[in-house]
């Protein structure tokens, strides 16, 4: 299968290709000591968008959308779907999230503190933050505190991931003031997310402090009322509309596609998941059409079941549409929308069904207006769905969240502590659904720790849904 893969290595290399003197003993152009903060940050972007958005070369963004039956496999079970993994499944994310991303994070945030260009140390603290987020929520307890020393800590302890909670907070709270210190050099066009619009950083700081209290309200040692009242403290100064979105643009050129396309071509097998299509038809939704393409073979909105022992013709089976999965779409990584139902959910828990209408109402009306939905078929959809109450509140709220957050790893934290959607266990499963990842087969045998034998229906220290 096709795929970019933007390394930072190759970037440095191709930037520094040219050198004044051709003889000199001393200096290697390809192996540069320096670099500077803008020629840094594109590839790390880049790599976050293609390998921890969307998988790139290893499985995970991936395998969590089969958990959630949003994906399927056209193979024959059993597979990821059906619940088999081995650690070394997990390889390359391992080394998508340290190796190339959160130790280049780490670099690019020490060389812009040490220069006083706070606002490149702001975006690489905001980027760690929700790599190290992604990766916690994924197996639990990771390495951090002791991590990035090189050589002089090679087998790194394991934080608790209650720590490593701590740590996110911490990094966005340092963000945020290294937002506000407002000194030295400022991104523009080498921002591939916002452009350099620092209010915008922040508000997507505020965003994720949210997102991570919200993750806690049923952790130990914490109340939904306390989690929910720090998320909208955040959310005061967090997005505001989808102009606020995190996302990448693609243009769709050879070697600039959006990954996603990348992970629906032909060569992967991957279709769109039945259980996933199958509700946007229950529910009458006017989405279907703008996230789902009918299927070649037949015309209809047909996603495969996961499990099933045969493999069926690709042409049979719907994948996402043009928005989302188009060569020139654009990656979302964080969304305005799930700002608007983090505002509806904890105001649900702090003052009721009533209170959290609007926030669910706003959501739901901008996700349509993004898509391309008229207001009317946005209102009589809303209307059809009915309004909150202290019943269905909870799971109206995370079902549209889950629908708005397409392809995004965050709605299987929110299935594993709301139970929303309701999801049971596929065909020919081979556990309940996993409620984790495994640790990989490289870390297990360069880093040995207790944690690593954990298995993908363990429960994770917040989850106790």
């Amino acid at each position: 299968m096709k795929k970019i893969y933007f390394i930072l290595s190759f970037a440095l290399m191709t930037a520094f290709a040219g050198c004044k003197k051709y003889i000199d003993v001393n200096y290697d152009p390809n192996r540069p000591i320096d670099v500077k903060e803008s020629l840094m940050l594109p590839p790390i972007q880049m790599l976050i968008s293609q390998n921890i958005n969307a998988s790139g070369d290893a499985n995970l963004s991936v395998v969590l959308q089969q958990y959630l039956q949003v994906m399927a496999l056209n193979q024959v079970a059993p597979n990821f779907g059906t619940y088999q993994m081995f650690s070394v499944d997990m390889d390359g994310d391992w080394n998508n999230v340290y190796v190339r991303t959160l130790n280049n994070l780490n670099i690019l945030s020490t060389k812009a503190t040490s220069n006083g260009n706070s606002k490149y140390a702001a975006i690489s603290k905001i980027l760690s933050a929700y790599t190290l987020g992604y990766a916690t929520d994924a197996w639990g307890d990771l390495p951090y505190s002791q991590a990035f020393k090189g050589t002089t800590t090679p087998t790194p302890v394991y934080d608790t991931q209650q720590q490593i909670y701590v740590q996110i907070q911490r990094l966005l709270d340092e963000s945020i003031s290294d937002i506000d210190r407002n000194t030295g050099l400022a991104p523009g066009a080498d921002d591939l997310m916002y452009l350099g619009n620092m209010a915008k950083w922040k508000k997507l700081a505020y965003t994720l402090k949210a997102r991570y209290y919200m993750h806690l309200t049923k952790a130990p040692g914490t109340t939904a009322a306390a989690q929910a009242q720090l998320a909208l403290t955040a959310l005061a100064n967090g997005m505001q509309d989808n102009s606020d979105d995190c996302k990448i643009a693609f243009s769709g050129a050879a070697g600039a596609e959006n990954p996603w396309q990348q992970n629906f071509l032909p060569g992967t097998t991957f279709v769109l998941a039945n259980t996933f299509v199958d509700n946007f038809k229950l529910r009458n939704d006017p989405r279907l059409s703008k996230m789902i393409k009918p299927a070649v073979q037949t015309g209809l909105y047909t996603g495969r079941q996961i499990g099933l022992e045969e493999i069926g013709s690709l042409e049979s089976y719907s994948i996402p549409a043009e928005f989302y999965a188009s060569a020139s779409a654009s990656n979302y990584l964080v969304n305005y929308t799930e700002a608007a139902f983090l505002k509806a959910e904890a105001t649900f828990i702090l003052s009721g069904a009533n209170a959290a209408q609007p926030f669910y109402t706003e959501g739901v009306q901008r996700h349509m207006d993004k898509v391309g939905v008229s207001t009317t078929d946005a209102n009589n959809y809303l209307a059809a769905r009915g309004t909150l109450n202290a019943s269905n509140a909870l799971r109206l709220i995370i079902e549209e969240k889950f629908i708005s957050n397409f392809l995004n790893s965050e709605n299987y934290t929110d299935w594993r502590r709301t139970g929303f959607p309701a999801l049971t266990r596929v065909k020919n499963a081979l556990s309940e659904i996993p409620r984790r990842v495994l640790y990989p087969n490289s870390e297990i045998t360069s880093n040995p720790q207790p944690q690593q034998r954990a298995k993908i229906v363990d429960r994770l220290w917040w989850d106790n849904n």
